[in-house]
């Protein structure tokens, strides 16, 4: 098939000598020894797509290892571009954690090729991730590097502890494959020995190969030695002037290796060019040096500020003399080494000022220069680089044709060094202008000697000496165009230099010799490595295999699973890194660092004697790790344990989660309902103000209830069974069921009930039995009776009617009116006023098409009291006689006697059907509560308490879960905490807080709670009485036995709340104790139902407190019995020299214990507040401003506090007045604006975690005297606290319904190495900022300030409707947010600087304010119309019979 033109260039076809190797390769491991440019990469594609269609189905992958991060990217487009395979990229940045097994699983599963560096690979093999005998293929580029302690000799070890059978195929690539030319056989050797593979070299198409791999001209360039000095170069040098010798010592700039290098670069470059770099490097530091006083003085005045007078005072001040010295001289030389302006040329500088190897470079590269010309200059050091790069654009004869850049690798100087290395990025944009030939000079170090893809170069110049081997091979092999020249330069009389060019050069024909004539054979042994390591202490190594995993620990593994279990310890910025640390010589010990939380002897092991200082160190990690193997602290994966990102499928008791993925946002449940129809009757006698007024017959035993319903005190005995005559049974059925309908319709519907009720609301005799004769009576007359005889003055406000017009709304008599009958005239003022008679109103108001009314002219009139029928069922947990249902003031009206009926209902009787509703709702709340408590096991949690819990906001009731949520929200958390501290003793902060949140996470109470079955006992109906929910359903009334249950639906949500709200309830009935019993039916790991105190109380011995703690222990007003604890509490991190762990481990403690006490507070102290109101009141409190005001005013902690880094003292000297000064109240209201040293906070809590633990696990004592020393900031606290500017910010954008806003952090100054300011931005348009401060926190807040108020300003160019697009004019009381968040995320997970995780912490901030208060529902709502307005409309069907038949005479 014929190819496209377009396809040419991106479609490869192998050469003769690329087939050659390839299938040479096939038969065997082979290291193809080809030179640069002669497509090896290739070679091993075509190899790669062999062994993918040799090994398909076996579910193996190919891995193709590069030393280098910068190789990755472009060898796997390369492998994707020239296969279908599926290619994945994996370097340091962009892997996922090693702890992240579903991640790396889902990957294994999903691709082909893996593309890496090498120490990814062994990592992943060391975590038994991915095991050898699953590799069809593994590719060492650049393979030269298998040697010694290099990551692809790791790999290699664990080839060989594979069985051979079960062994990849290996296949190596270099240009170099001898590194020691002296011992070239000894060398090819241990390369082959290592990678288990014979070296081999093109044999049958050598011409081809030279033809597109062919040997540049190679030239020894012989330059003069540089002279003494330079006479037309200024006489009083920059170094001189500067005079850096002199510098004093505090200023701590780095004088002998500034110098040390000077010396260097004049020796090579020149003057100008030791003094570009002196200028360049002095520079920098000095640069940052002041930046950083400026900073610490800045801060300081912003500390003192609005708090005490302080003198006025320059910030240069604060900065050394010396200092401003030296940036003042460097200020005067700048125009002499830097552009004027931006984008200008900068001056030239004569050749007489530089070393006489520039002159002869830059004549070099000017009779070589064409207009396609490119060129690679190698030096050996990252600042000449950089400085001969600068030189060559400034130089006359060669500024206007040479477009130079450095090409450096990463390094690992600070970042305020000059000559720091170059990130991968802007390797790759330097590499990128190369090839695009923007630039067309690279002075590079030995990190362009191989692997990155270079076009071929007309020129590559050694400027400083070749060092060995494998860089003469690798830079010459940039020089592969056929006119291509090689130049190395060696000064005039170095012999030496001369010599070893000449040996490489004259040595690589009779090294290629070595290899070139090698057919494949299996590999010998040889008896010697070239590695350092002694033969004997190789025999010795031991290998540990984790029996459960096949993880793997190993002699060469071990040093890095140290250091990596070692980095995971929380710190904060003012401790470096943890590392572990290592003494003695041939027998070595392994210091751990003491903020693991591991006994003192535990933390130091001992190494057998081994014959180097390495294999030692590593034999006494090997030891180390094994042991914490033992101790649970690395994992059966050689993980450390529980720092997992991903998936968690258990809890830290090892109980499985379920996979909560597949339920549906929205429920559909079958929840408990005792409402329905069975064979068994039950009586229970309704008291109404301690009377008995009525009997409430069920199908289902109902406990004992009593309640508040408007204004009247409601009660309901226990059940007793009903025996009905056998012969009458369904007669009497059939009876209580029409007394009921009867009832129902003039006292709460007002329309017909079709399905079967499942009560009865009865009258009852003396005796407390139904009264039946009572109930027939009634029944004869379902409607009333027209017949007023007898109805006198004694009725006045007892007596029940209604008029056979309005049906649905009845009164109450409040007199017969018989001086006023149809015909007379209203008086003025009256609704009737507008009419000449009543009759005619009454004929107006009733008249229908087709119908008048018959109103006789004459008759009697009554007049009656209206009677408010509210539509909720709403009924006070309180019982509080003064929370009723709103209602008006009495209205009456006035109707002629003839059209109204009375009911044959007793009052007594009739006020229990008004109220009925309640009383069924509160029955069903009871028993609902009572079913789940026998159902779940729980314990004896308060009925009101437990009702509550068991109430969604959805039922609009008045009184939901949310606040008892709010509260056990702070129990889980505790419980929790305390648990997994005392079950994991080994495990530092970060384990236990990754422990913690899979415990309380939203994911693990829904499965704990569907588990459970929790859902069934939920209450989400709404109370509303318009229908008459307490009936049969359709099945029912076809099953054999009651079922008792009801269809519902709610959101999942509501099962993790419920469980939250169970535990708050549990809380509130019987403290801690009872909280544990909850949890430990309800799953939440918290270790059991035994109170504290009998798990854990009196497991330390006791020790006396230091008088260090005497003042602190009298203001506690508690003495501690275990000074250790004191000790523990007040050691930071950066401290180890006690003998004691850090404070992280009790500050975990403190932090849950500290958030429960003030939870607790809020709740008890204000009732009424809200869930949101209460959170957001919690969170002014616990937070680090808050706390560390605490700590410095109140306890003094910072005077305690033992600290071993300057750096955190100076922070915490410098804050402490500041918080002296600060009162509660102002930390309350403006904590954000505040930034003190994290430490402040830590040592609060975690001292308040020590007194925990001393008083036995006491948590009411501990959270008396918590609350003593809290007390001020406590009082400080209210519900109506206003939210600081970000929340007010994400509130209001919830409200408005904009979906599209972040925040982003920035520099004000480019020099400053940290973000201090903050922007918001509005559809990617910066609407506020970037706002700067003094900490990010002051300045967020400052930016949504900003932001708010630019957004609401109608005169604004930012006003949210100018620039958001998300929806326009959003009612929010029609239409809330369409932002959800998911179960499994967790608040503080959520980031706000990113359009979707503001969003979502706006919905949860609007849904928090937007929770309705806890009053009862508004009665207007579904309120009938006046009794007597002209209604609108024609009524329905069912209304016009309900008058039809009321109108019939009985």
């Amino acid at each position: 098939m014929a190819l496209s033109l377009d396809g040419v260039s991106d479609t490869l076809l192998p050469r003769r000598y690329q087939e050659e190797i390839f299938v040479r390769a096939q038969q065997g491991n082979v290291i193809a020894a080809l030179d640069t440019g002669s497509g090896k990469t290739y070679i091993s594609t075509l190899l790669i797509k062999w062994v993918a269609a040799r090994d398909a189905g076996q579910g193996k992958i190919t891995v193709f290892l590069v030393p280098k991060v910068a190789l990755v990217q472009q060898q796997g487009e390369f492998i994707t571009k020239q296969t279908t395979l599926r290619v994945r990229q994996f370097s340091g940045a962009t892997a996922h954690d090693m702890g992240d097994r579903e991640s790396w699983k889902k990957e294994f599963e999903d691709a082909d090729v893996f593309v890496m560096t090498a120490q990814i690979f062994l990592n992943l093999l060391t975590h038994s991730h991915w095991q050898m005998d699953k590799v069809s293929l593994i590719v060492f580029d650049e393979c030269h590097h298998t040697r010694k302690n290099h990551a692809y000799n790791g790999i290699m070890r664990e080839y060989y502890q594979t069985p051979a059978g079960a062994r990849p195929k290996v296949f190596g690539m270099t240009a170099s494959p001898i590194w020691n030319p002296k011992n070239a056989t000894d060398s090819l050797a241990t390369l082959e020995r290592n990678l288990d593979s014979k070296v081999i070299a093109v044999k049958e198409h050598v011409d081809e190969l030279v033809g597109h791999s062919p040997k540049p001209q190679e030239i020894i360039q012989v330059y003069p030695a540089p002279p003494l000095a330079y006479p037309d170069y200024e006489s009083k040098s920059l170094r001189a002037k500067l005079d850096l010798e002199n510098l004093p010592p505090e200023i701590g700039l780095a004088v002998d290796k500034i110098l040390t290098r000077y010396d260097v670069t004049y020796f090579s470059l020149g003057p100008f060019g030791a003094e570009l770099f002196l200028y360049s490097e002095v520079k920098q530091r000095v640069s940052q040096l002041i930046e950083e006083a400026l900073g610490s003085a800045m801060e300081y005045q912003f500390c003192f500020a609005g708090h005490k007078p302080i003198p006025a005072s320059d910030p240069l001040d604060k900065v050394h003399p010396r200092l401003l010295e030296l940036d003042k001289t460097l200020a005067a030389h700048s125009s002499f080494f830097e552009p004027s302006q931006p984008g200008a040329a900068a001056s030239e500088i004569p050749l007489t000022w530089c070393s006489p190897k520039v002159r002869l470079l830059a004549q070099m590269l000017l009779d070589r220069y064409t207009t396609t010309f490119q060129c690679i200059i190698f030096v050996e050091q990252r600042h000449i680089a950089a400085c001969l790069a600068a030189m060559l654009s400034r130089i006359p004869i060669t500024s206007h044709v040479i477009r130079a850049e450095q090409l450096v690798g990463h390094g690992r100087e600070a970042a305020k060094a000059y000559s720091k290395g170059m990130g991968t990025r802007n390797q790759q944009d330097t590499v990128k202008m190369f090839r695009e030939r923007q630039i067309n000079v690279l002075v590079a170090t030995s990190v362009a000697e191989e692997g990155l893809d270079f076009p071929a170069c007309d020129l590559v110049i050694r400027f400083d000496p070749v060092q060995h081997m494998v860089g003469y091979v690798q830079s010459r092999g940039r020089a592969r165009h056929k006119t291509s020249t090689f130049i190395i330069m060696v000064q005039e009389g170095a012999q030496s230099q001369a010599e070893r060019y000449l040996e490489f050069s004259q040595s690589e024909p009779q090294l290629k010799q070595v290899y070139q004539d090698r057919d494949l054979a299996p590999p010998t042994p040889e008896e010697e490595d070239d590695a350092p390591d002694d033969p004997n202490d190789l025999a010795e190594r031991e290998r540990y295999v984790v029996p459960s995993t096949g993880a793997i620990l190993t002699y060469t593994s071990a040093i890095g699973l140290l250091n990596h279990l070692c980095s995971l310890i929380p710190r904060d910025k003012f401790t470096p890194t943890h590392v572990p640390r290592y003494t003695g010589d041939y027998s070595a010990t392994v210091h751990l660092p003491s903020s693991l939380p591991l006994p003192a002897d535990l933390l130091v092991y001992e190494g057998p004697p081994r014959r180097s200082k390495k294999e030692a160190r590593r034999a006494a990690a090997f030891v180390a790790v094994k042991t914490l193997h033992s101790l649970n602290v690395f994992d059966d994966y050689l993980l450390p344990t529980k720092t997992s990102r991903g998936r968690e499928r258990e809890d830290p008791d090892g109980i499985p989660i379920g996979d909560v993925r597949m339920i549906p946002d929205i429920l559909d449940v079958h929840v408990r309902d005792p409402w329905a129809r069975g064979r068994t009757l039950w009586l229970h006698t309704v008291y109404v103000d301690g009377l008995p007024s009525a009997g409430l017959v069920t199908y289902t035993p109902m406990p004992p209830v009593d309640l508040v319903a408007s204004g009247l005190h409601i009660a309901m005995d226990e059940p007793r069974e009903v025996v009905l005559d056998p012969r009458e049974a369904w007669s009497q059925h059939r009876a209580m069921e029409e007394y009921t309908r009867m009832g129902l319709w003039w006292c709460i519907t007002g329309r017909g009930i079709t399905l079967p009720l499942t009560c009865y609301l009865v009258p009852i005799t003396r005796d407390y039995t139904i009264d039946f004769a009572a109930i027939e009576l009634a029944v004869l007359h379902p409607f009333g009776s027209y017949n007023w005889e007898g109805v006198g003055e004694e009725h006045y406000g007892h007596l029940l009617y209604m008029n056979n017009k309005e049906a649905g709304h009845p009164m109450i008599l409040h007199r017969l009116r018989p001086n006023i009958s149809p015909s007379s005239r209203p008086p003025p003022g009256a609704r009737e006023s507008s009419f000449a008679t009543y009759r005619e109103f009454w004929l107006y108001k009733y008249t229908r098409k087709d119908y008048v009314p018959v109103i006789p002219p004459d008759g009697p009139c009554v007049e009656g009291i209206v009677l408010d029928r509210h539509s909720s069922s709403f009924y006070s947990l309180s019982n509080d006689c003064s929370i009723s249902s709103p209602s008006k003031p009495p209205a009456t009206v006035i109707f002629p006697l003839s059209i109204c009926r009375w009911a044959l209902m007793p009052e007594h009787v009739y006020r229990t059907f008004f109220v009925l509703p309640e009383l069924c709702h509160r029955a069903t709340d009871v028993w609902r509560a009572h079913d789940a408590r026998l159902a779940l096991k729980l314990p004896p949690i308060a009925d009101d308490l437990l009702v509550q819990a068991l109430k969604l906001p959805s039922s609009n009731t008045g009184f939901n879960n949310q606040r008892l949520e709010t509260l056990g929200d702070a129990v889980l958390k505790l419980i929790t905490v305390v648990h997994l501290y005392n079950k994991f003793p080994h495990r530092h902060e970060g384990q236990l807080d990754g422990m913690k949140r899979v415990s309380v996470s939203n994911r693990t109470l829904l499965s704990r709670g569907i588990e459970r079955c929790l859902e069934r006992h939920l209450s989400s109906e709404n109370q509303s009485i318009r229908l008459w929910r307490y009936i049969s359903s359709e099945d029912d009334l076809w099953s054999l036995r009651p079922r008792r249950r009801a269809s519902r639906q709610f959101p999942r949500k509501s099962v993790q709340d419920c469980m939250e709200a169970i535990l708050g309830a549990s809380f509130a009935t019987g403290g801690i104790d009872m909280a544990l019993q909850a949890g430990t039916v309800l799953g939440v790991a918290s270790g059991g139902p035994n109170p504290w105190n009998i798990r854990y109380g009196c497991r330390m011995s006791p020790s006396p407190p230091s008088t260090l703690f005497t003042t602190l222990q009298e203001t506690l007003g508690y003495e501690f019995k275990h000074g250790q604890l004191l000790l523990e509490a007040v050691t930071h991190p950066s401290f180890g020299a006690t003998g004691s762990s850090s404070y992280q481990r009790l500050e975990f403690l403190g932090d849950a214990l500290i958030d429960m006490i003030v939870t607790e507070y809020l709740y008890k102290k204000f009732p009424e507040a809200t869930s949101g109101q209460l959170s957001w009141a919690r969170s002014r409190a616990v937070n680090a401003a808050a706390l560390a005001v605490l700590a410095v005013k109140r306890l003094g902690l910072h005077q305690l506090l033992l600290i071993n880094n300057v750096e955190l003292s100076m922070a915490i000297a410098r804050y402490v007045p500041v918080l002296e000064e600060t009162s509660e109240e102002e930390i309350i209201l403006h904590g954000w604006k505040h930034d003190p040293p994290k430490a402040l906070s830590d040592v609060f809590e975690s001292v308040m975690g020590a007194l925990l633990v001393d008083c036995d696990w006491n948590y009411d004592k501990a959270a008396a005297i918590i609350t003593v020393v809290m007390e001020d900031m406590l009082l400080a606290l209210r519900p109506d606290l206003p939210r600081d500017p970000v929340s007010q910010l994400m509130v209001w954008v919830a409200q408005s319904g904009c979906t599209s806003i972040s925040f982003a952090k920035s520099h004000s100054r480019p020099e400053l190495r940290r973000h201090d300011s903050m922007t918001v931005l509005v559809h990617d348009t910066v609407v506020a900022g970037p706002i700067p401060a003094p900490n990010l926190s002051m300045a967020k807040g400052l930016a949504a300030e900003e932001a708010r108020r630019v957004l609401d300003d109608p005169e604004s160019p930012f006003h949210l409707s100018k620039v958001c697009v998300c929806r326009k004019e959003v009612a929010v009381a029609e239409e809330a947010p369409s932002v959800e968040v998911p179960v499994d995320v967790a608040k503080e997970e959520l980031d706000d600087e990113t359009t979707q995780g503001f969003a979502m912490l706006a919905r949860i901030l609007f849904e928090e304010v937007e929770e309705p208060r806890l009053s009862a529902p508004d009665d207007k709502e579904g309120e009938p119309d006046d009794v007597g307005s002209v209604a609108d409309g024609d009524e329905t069907m069912e209304e016009l019979e309900v008058e039809e038949m009321m109108e019939v005479d009985v």
